[in-house]
């Protein structure tokens, strides 16, 4: 059992939202360091971050709001700006190191539509919750992931800034995973027990190419 194939999540694995979260808080008309306090609580909490909109606007429908952000010239956005600095570096190795690369993650259609500008040749899929009609932590969404992975599940290592979403249902699909300590989840989960069952823990996509090379030396 070798690595062949790295999946690798959106939002806090390559895109840092600090940009977008404060563009919530300013939609919702809250304090940036407020709005960040709560979705924090929210995290720690072990509840649904969408709960922390309905702190600040009861009956709050994120999928309407996103809608009515767009049509106010406001959209969610990210740019090359916002990718973690070790994101281009790390892709260009595992791609020399003959990895096959795919980007799935909890996304809109239209932040997979940015994520094709942005890594067109980069990677050789991109899908989004959207695109496949499951979401994390769906287990039909890993098991999309495997369909479209030319690889056997226990070849896959899917990356991510998640316990819940990323890692734990990953490696209940039969695949490896990685987590990365950034971002709100990422800090906020990494004493948690069950990070333990990850099968590598990293601070950085940098070190990843030098992980699967040691993994895949000790499989052959």
């Amino acid at each position: 059992m070798t690595i062949k194939a790295v999946v690798f999540d959106v939002g806090e694995c390559l895109v840092d939202e600090t940009r977008e979260y404060g563009t919530w808080a300013d939609w919702l008309g809250v304090p940036r360091h407020t709005f960040v306090a709560q979705f924090g609580a929210v995290i720690a909490q072990g509840r649904d971050y969408r709960e922390t909109f309905q702190v600040f606007q009861p009956g709050f429908d994120l999928y309407k709001e996103r809608e009515k952000r767009a049509d106010a010239g406001r959209p969610e956005h990210f740019g090359e700006e916002d990718l973690y600095p070790d994101v281009r570096t790390a892709f260009a190795q595992l791609r020399a190191d003959g990895l096959w690369l795919a980007i799935a993650g909890n996304q809109t259609v239209r932040a997979g539509a940015i994520l094709r500008e942005l890594f067109t040749g980069d990677v050789d899929l991109i899908g989004t919750s959207d695109d496949w009609g499951a979401s994390k932590p769906d287990p039909a969404f890993f098991e999309r992931v495997a369909a479209v992975v030319p690889a056997e599940s226990d070849e896959i290592l899917y990356v991510g800034d998640r316990l819940d979403n990323d890692v734990l249902p990953a490696a209940r699909a039969g695949m490896q995973t990685a987590l990365i300590r950034r971002g709100p989840w990422g800090w906020i989960q990494q004493y948690d027990p069950a990070a333990a069952e990850s099968t590598f823990r990293i601070d950085s996509l940098a070190e990843l190419p030098e992980l699967i090379a040691t993994f895949n030396a000790g499989a052959s």
